[in-house]
């Protein structure tokens, strides 16, 4: 088992700044190659109270803002426009960045990309949702209406 401090954050295991035990070819193999953790040591301790400062730091402030900006995103419907086919299937699919810019562009506020889930992938035109965690115990759900993009 390897003891690793989580330099992002991991869906399962654990958020930026955590102390986390995986097995070695987890560590070694995905976590540490995709730089979303680094190997723990004595000295780590100062690194991870970096981590959680810059972590609270991104993080939306107080739960009442959390609540205001989830009532907020979940009483409008986000209009999504790209390119798709003829019958309505898109040619690749919504990123959860895509899903950041649109919510942006529609003036509900800024989200952070990594913090959105695509239940299932959105491949077609029409209406789908996706779920954004604002804080430790609010998530809202992002109503999306995914349109062909006009040529």
């Amino acid at each position: 088992m390897a003891k690793l401090i989580l330099t992002s954050e991991v869906d399962g295991l654990g958020s930026a700044g955590d102390v986390v035990e995986v097995k070695d070819g987890y560590a070694r193999n995905y976590l540490i190659p995709q730089g979303f953790a680094t190997a723990w040591t004595r000295g780590g301790e100062k690194q991870v109270a970096s981590i959680r400062a810059a972590r609270e730091a991104r993080a939306i402030a107080t739960h009442d803002e959390a609540v205001a900006l989830k009532n907020t995103i979940e009483a409008a419907k986000v209009k999504l426009a790209v390119k798709a086919g003829a019958e309505g299937r898109l040619f690749g699919s919504v990123k959860t960045g895509d899903i950041a810019d649109a919510v942006s562009a529609a003036g509900l506020g800024s989200l952070d990309k990594r913090k959105i889930t695509i239940p299932a992938a959105i491949k077609t035109v029409g209406d789908h949702e996706a779920v954004v965690r604002l804080h430790d115990d609010v998530t809202a759900v992002i109503a999306l209406q995914v349109v062909a993009l006009k040529k």
